[in-house]
């Protein structure tokens, strides 16, 4: 049994080593065959392409070391584009927040708390541009990655800020299957200006690619501004400084 168990924390001590952020931020696991990371610092970029279209980047930091469980911090920043009605909304948004992560035979939690800032601009269908005043507010974050067997892996992120009065989730599932984990995903937008998004589709976590690692996200996407579903692409990569 402290085999097992053994197993269980350097299964979890590497998922927290190269943990990061999808879409707006994302918990990743690393590879299976991989030795836990010695690395302090995490680099990571993410593309979220569909009717509606979100890039993102930043970096996690900590103050020893990624698998270890301490104090941690997220910086990032994104910006998208989408339409609502008769306008086209821009968005600039980032945030630096600050946490810390707990480690159990079956996984790890964290959790961060720090501010977030925003600027956007509407265009409307004539051309014309109005640039909203700039606002800043709080972020929450909440992230789950669990082990429920050595060959699965369960993740859950919960993001809440007050710029926007946004709230953004994410569940997924794996199965380890030609060095990846492979299964469901879904994910759940929504913000102030009465904007919605679902996301229901498959993704392929852990693939490796030189030095980084990626995450390959496909499936239907409902929005509020739509009447049909439409499809959505996504792209994650990460990778230890």
């Amino acid at each position: 049994m402290s085999a097992i168990g053994g197993r269980a924390r350097d299964a979890a001590r590497r998922i927290a080593a190269l943990g990061s952020l999808a879409g707006l931020v994302l918990a990743t696991p690393a590879s299976a065959g991989e030795t836990a990371s010695p690395a302090s610092l995490l680099l990571f970029g993410s593309l979220e392409a569909s009717p509606s279209v979100f890039v993102t980047t930043g970096a996690k930091l900590a103050l020893d070391r990624l698998d270890r469980e301490g104090f941690v911090a997220l910086a990032n920043l994104g910006g998208g584009r989408r339409r609502e009605a008769t306008l086209t909304r821009s968005t600039a948004i980032g945030a630096v927040v600050f946490g810390y992560q707990w480690f159990a035979d079956w996984g790890v939690v964290a959790a961060y708390l720090g501010p977030e800032g925003s600027v956007e601009m509407e265009t409307t269908g004539c051309g014309c541009a109005r640039i909203l005043p700039a606002r800043f507010g709080l972020r929450l974050h909440g992230e789950v990655w669990a082990r429920p067997s050595d060959e699965t892996l369960l993740t859950a992120t919960l993001v809440l800020g007050t710029t926007r009065t946004s709230a953004w989730s994410r569940l997924a599932w794996g199965y380890r299957l030609w060095g990846a984990y492979l299964g469901p995903e879904g994910a759940l937008y929504r913000d102030e200006t009465g904007y919605r998004k679902w996301n229901v589709g498959l993704h392929a976590t852990d693939l490796a690619l030189g030095r980084f690692s990626l995450r390959l996200s496909a499936g239907l996407q409902v929005s509020s501004d739509r009447r049909d579903a439409g499809p959505y692409v996504g792209l994650t990569a990460w990778t230890p400084w």
